[in-house]
């Protein structure tokens, strides 16, 4: 369902500023799976998810974490920041 995590400017400054994560999943995930597979694989609860398809065709998910600064964590162990 989760291919990776979005690794741009852009995706940096959500992660360190909203507490948000930019994932790239398959087209056929629903908002429900990705709250789960997030949750499951990095131990932290989801507020919300919202999804888009890009130009190029690949779906993006934005995720939301209930925790303060847990996406910062989750970018940093991910060698992302």
């Amino acid at each position: 369902m989760i291919k990776s995590v979005l690794n741009t400017e852009k995706a940096v400054a959500l992660a360190e500023t909203q507490n948000r994560l930019v994932f790239v999943v398959s087209r056929d995930s629903t908002k429900a799976g990705i709250k789960k597979e997030v949750e499951t694989d990095y131990t932290e609860k989801v507020k919300n998810v919202n999804t888009y398809i890009t130009a190029r065709g690949e779906k993006r998910a934005v995720v939301v974490f209930q925790t303060e600064k847990a996406a910062s964590k989750i970018a940093a162990k991910l060698k992302i920041i």
